[in-house]
């Protein structure tokens, strides 16, 4: 059985209006039925344009919108018969990092503070213990590439690509197995963009991490992805192993967005 498997799942979202507008009874489909599965180690490339379904099939699989419809699996417990308590203690199983790390991150607590929370979440006990939580306080911001002199800061005081390495460690604070990484590097610099997807590419082999990869860019997803599933209206229109989807795509819409990836000409 896969580590991770999304099974005919959809999430509607009725449309709202007066009583005159002749919305009544109608739905906006944001997932559509979709069918994946993910393997343990592997890192999934969600690819499509804004109004997709992309995100909000994140958010569903990490139960912040509930399913209309089907069942979404982590190693083996189906998330949409957990009650709300019970999917927040398993949430430490899979955590999100976020397309804008200054929104996403407290600007009135330093990088301590958020990173003791997270970790104090799986292991209470270091609340009490003040120098082993300092050490792996410590220890977490070395592993994203940051110096731990610094987790007295507050997030701006940190560059745009520091905030996002702040941001994934606060992720993986908890220890989870599943990462869910929605568009995280579209906010940087391209210079920055690459240090970012080579610190996912360590850690996914350092820390043996299932990761979904959210993006609208097939070339970034191709540089990180195993496989590589586009959305298009909510369904998934094509899947595959990441260079079969670039260098031989079946559905015009992903030939479409390949077609939108710049290209380098020379005069």
């Amino acid at each position: 059985m896969s580590f991770l498997q999304l099974q005919d799942v959809h999430t509607h979202f009725p449309v709202r209006g007066g009583a005159f507008s002749g919305a009544t009874g109608k739905v906006i489909k944001a997932v559509d039925g979709v069918s994946l599965n993910i393997e343990k180690g592997e890192i999934l490339g969600l690819v499509g344009e804004s109004g997709c379904g992309k995100s909000t099939l994140s958010r569903t699989i990490m139960q912040l919108v509930r399913p209309t419809g089907g069942s979404i699996i982590l190693d083996q417990e189906d998330l949409c018969l957990m009650p709300r308590s019970l999917v927040r203690r398993r949430r430490l199983e899979f955590q999100m990092i976020f397309q804008d790390p200054y929104a996403s991150l407290n600007p009135r607590m330093t990088v301590f503070s958020t990173l003791a929370e997270a970790i104090i979440q799986r292991k209470p006990q270091l609340k009490r213990n003040r120098p082993d939580l300092l050490s792996a306080i410590s220890d977490l911001m070395k592993l994203v590439g940051l110096d731990p002199r610094f987790m007295r800061k507050y997030p701006h005081e940190f560059s745009g690509g520091q905030r996002q390495r702040i941001a994934i460690a606060r992720a993986l604070a908890p220890e989870p197995q599943l990462i869910i990484a929605d568009e995280p590097v579209s906010a940087l610099d391209v210079s920055i963009q690459s240090q970012i997807l080579n610190l996912l590419l360590k850690l996914r082999k350092e820390l043996n991490l299932t990761m979904i990869f959210i993006s609208h860019d097939l070339s970034v997803v191709r540089y990180l992805a195993d496989n590589i599933a586009v959305m298009l209206a909510g369904k998934i229109v094509e899947y595959g192993p990441a260079d079969r989807v670039f260098h031989e795509p079946e559905h015009d819409y992903t030939k479409k967005l390949l077609s939108a990836i710049p290209h380098l000409t020379t005069t």
